[in-house]
């Protein structure tokens, strides 16, 4: 042996040190047969499978979870015949059973006429990256899922409200199918804060909107605080006859809750008003006029006496 090979051979066994020495684990496939020429010893401390056991690439395939293995393999695939250096990201199998989140960073060796020759990557364990991206997910969703809450009732807010009737008023107007609105509105509610302040007024709006939200039927159906002592209920391919049921059901819901009304004088209860507006928007149409109809009905229902619901008239 000469000393130029003594030299490559401690070269190499220095190279291959420094490899298996790190948390990335190396490894090599030849394109021509798809086994493994070598992968680090490190993948056995980290899935439990012995190097050896790493014959082919539906041994790494195999050890994929199901729902990433078709993507992975066939994306991985089309960019190694390509011959374009790429990174996946997936779940591998252990021994044990469970998964890990893998990060496979993949250069593809070329043969002078660009097809490929063989493909050497590193293997990173992404685990924690992954359960930290997943928790800010979650913080992000609860964050976004706040934003559309009231911050006192708990219902859907103004700009939820918002958001839903504009998907719903162009589904509606698209399918010409029937949507309406009912808006509800606390009877007496100056009175209610001038005879026990603004902090049982509060509760008061709290305990409405627990029973309010008892009228939900479906995901369709959308409760939210207006304003105020304003309430909207959204009722998506709902007629007329049906949101006025639900109109009043909401009413008797409110009465049952049992909230007591000093400011009107001994054994008072609160009750609301509402008005009902029914339509099949049409091209041109606008949603603010629709909601407007709805609530001069609503201040017809307090003209005529309060405690009731009012679907015609006030356009």
């Amino acid at each position: 042996m000469s000393i130029e090979d003594i030299i490559l051979e401690e070269d190499v066994g220095v190279y291959k040190t420094l490899l298996e020495s790190t948390r990335a684990i190396p490894w090599k496939i030849e394109w021509a047969t798809l086994r493994f020429a070598y992968i680090g010893p490190q993948i056995e401390e980290l899935l439990g499978w012995s190097s050896q056991s790493w014959a082919t690439v539906q041994d790494w395939a195999d050890r994929m979870h199901p729902e990433d293995r078709a993507w992975v393999f066939d994306f991985c695939v089309s960019q190694s015949q390509a011959g374009v250096d790429h990174e996946a990201d997936y779940r591998a199998l252990t021994k044990n059973g469970e998964y890990v989140w893998i990060r496979d960073v993949v250069h593809v060796v070329r043969n002078p006429d660009g097809s490929p020759n063989a493909l050497i990557g590193f293997m990173f364990d992404i685990s924690e990256r992954k359960r930290t991206e997943e928790k800010l997910l979650d913080m992000q969703r609860e964050l976004e899922e706040l934003s559309f809450k009231d911050g006192l009732t708990g219902v859907a807010n103004r700009r939820r409200f918002d958001m839903v009737m504009e998907a719903a008023w162009r589904d509606a107007r698209q399918g010409r199918s029937t949507l309406s609105l009912v808006v509800l509105d606390i009877d007496f509610f100056k009175q209610y804060n001038d005879h026990y302040g603004h902090l049982e007024g509060d509760e008061c709006l709290k305990r409405v909107a627990s029973a309010l939200s008892n009228i939900v039927r479906n995901p369709d159906d959308l409760l939210c605080r207006f304003g105020g002592e304003e309430f909207v209920l959204l009722l998506q391919d709902t007629d007329e006859a049906t949101a006025l049921a639900l109109a009043w059901r909401c009413l008797d819901l409110v009465e049952k809750a049992m909230i007591p009304h000093g400011g009107l004088g001994p054994g008072k209860r609160v009750t609301l008003s509402a008005g009902v507006h029914t339509l099949i928007p049409k091209e041109g149409d606008e949603i603010l006029p629709a909601i407007a109809v709805a609530d001069r009905r609503l201040y017809l229902a307090k003209q005529r006496g309060r405690a009731r619901v009012v679907a015609e008239g006030g356009n």
